[in-house]
């Protein structure tokens, strides 16, 4: 590899720490960051940690790998991203996504049962027959509940995304991403503010899931593996 190479390697690598340094360090209301908080019913004392180290991790090897398409949720879920610090990622899907970034080492973060999540299982039903796999992201990369109820997903407020909108900004500055799919209208809405060709497919969630596989099926025509990869 070149100097100049390496080098921009190094800061790339520099930028993501920073990058995970910031995300980790947000605190809000009825927000649970996954990063630095932890879960009195499903987590232990290393939990957060762990899934600090798999988002970093992750991000390292989406730079080796270098992706050109970005698909985009709206929000972690409880029962995916809020435990396993991957986006749109739960962990009965940590070892697909393992699969298909190289170098990647993941670790189920939580003391409880595995759990699966609806929406991952949609997702990465698509993903396991493309050739070349996406990077996966949330415009609020945290897990939004209500007041009383932890186990819970609501949507985030615009005042709690302008808090964080630094976050996908810096997101954006680090990957060269060509195309963003955005996972439903309020991920489109954010993700139209910046300079990325944006595609709005429907949420595969609430009833959309066979709209979904239409429309990825159809703008990823032609970029199906020939033999189809069993991964979960």
């Amino acid at each position: 590899m070149k100097k100049s190479q390496t080098a921009q390697s190094s800061k790339k690598l520099i930028e993501i720490r920073n990058f995970v340094d910031n995300v980790s360090s947000f605190e809000m209301p009825r927000v649970f960051n996954p990063y630095r908080d932890s879960c009195p019913v499903h987590d232990d004392g290393k939990s957060a940690s762990l899934r600090k180290e798999n988002l970093e991790n992750y991000l390292v090897s989406a730079l080796d790998k270098n992706p050109e398409c970005l698909w985009v949720g709206r929000d972690l879920g409880y029962r995916g991203g809020r435990r396993t610090g991957i986006p749109l990622t739960d962990e009965a899907h940590l070892s697909a996504l393992a699969q298909v970034f190289p170098r990647l080492n993941l670790a189920k973060a939580t003391c409880t049962n595995l759990t699966g999540e609806r929406t991952a299982a949609e997702i990465w039903r698509i993903i396991s027959r493309l050739d070349e796999a996406p990077f996966l992201w949330n415009v609020f990369p945290f897990h939004p509940f209500d007041s009383d109820d932890p186990m819970s997903n609501r949507c985030h407020t615009r005042e709690e995304f302008k808090e964080c909108a630094s976050i996908l900004e810096q997101l954006l500055e680090i990957f060269n991403f060509k195309k963003a799919f955005a996972l439903g209208n309020d991920a489109a809405r954010v993700l139209r503010n910046y300079n990325i060709e944006v595609i709005c497919v429907r949420h595969p969630s609430y009833g959309g899931q066979t709209e979904f596989r239409r429309t990825m099926e159809m703008e990823y025509e032609g970029k199906y593996k020939s033999l189809q990869v069993k991964l979960f």
